[in-house]
């Protein structure tokens, strides 16, 4: 089976940290003998003209339906599946990564934070910083049509997450898409907790992950709000690499 491995971001890495995440990727794809391609700009060049002009002030959101339309060309190419995998996703237990049978996936988030009343929540939700689509697969068309009509008709303002990860879990909630359980995406507080050694927001992630994640997604975005400092990132990649996250 030919399968490529699909990753981007824009150039310079605004975080050394993130080429940690990258390496992770580009070893775990080598080690399958799976093809590896990272993009640039070139990611929107597949994005009709008219929703690049629309948007363009929410890029991150345009990054969504890019991956889409990427993973589509490349299966148009001939490869048999393509994976996404954002820049910001670290693979730390390779050998426990295993892509399922599915013929597409999305990966699952499990979101701790602290509510309004600053009472610890958990989200449960999937993510799409992990996506496997195979050749044939009934989703990814119809995804990327309801993505961008969502785009067309929306005139203004939209949280990131609009076409990704909110987009993804009502489709799960109604039917119930296939998750990779081990491609997980962890929150700040999450990281912090694994930083010094345990606590309650790792706990709660940890009994409400439905399986030991091997890779996770760390939330560039948690740098950008300075809700976690380069430093921490680096030390929870470390961590992560030399003992992982166990159920």
């Amino acid at each position: 089976m030919s399968r490529l491995v699909l990753q981007s971001h824009r150039s310079p890495l605004p975080y050394p940290w993130i080429d940690s995440c990258l390496s992770s990727v580009r070893q775990w794809a080598e080690s399958h003998q799976y093809d590896y391609r990272y993009l640039g700009d070139e990611l929107f060049d597949l994005i009709p003209d008219e929703l690049v002009k629309q948007h363009q002030q929410h890029r991150v959101v345009l990054s969504d339906l890019a991956r889409l339309l990427a993973m589509r060309h490349a299966l148009n190419e001939d490869y048999d599946s393509v994976v996404w995998l954002d820049a910001d996703f670290l693979i730390f237990a390779p050998e426990q990564f295993i892509l399922p049978y599915d013929s597409y996936a999305c990966g699952r988030e499990v979101w701790v934070q602290k509510d309004s009343k600053e009472k610890l929540k958990v989200y449960k939700k999937v993510h799409n910083a992990f996506l496997l689509f195979s050749r044939g697969n009934s989703f990814l068309d119809f995804y990327i049509e309801t993505a961008s009509k969502l785009l067309f008709l929306n005139t203004g303002a939209m949280p990131p997450q609009f076409i990704g990860p909110k987009l993804l879990t009502a489709f799960h909630n109604i039917a119930s898409l296939p998750v990779m359980e081990t491609a997980g995406m962890l929150s700040p507080l999450v990281i912090k907790d694994i930083i010094v050694g345990g606590g309650e927001c790792l706990e709660l992630f940890v009994d409400n992950s439905p399986a030991d994640i091997a890779g996770a997604n760390l939330c560039v975005s948690s740098c950008e709000k300075n809700e976690l400092s380069n430093t921490e990132m680096e030390d929870v990649i470390k961590l992560l690499l030399n003992s992982g996250i166990k159920k």
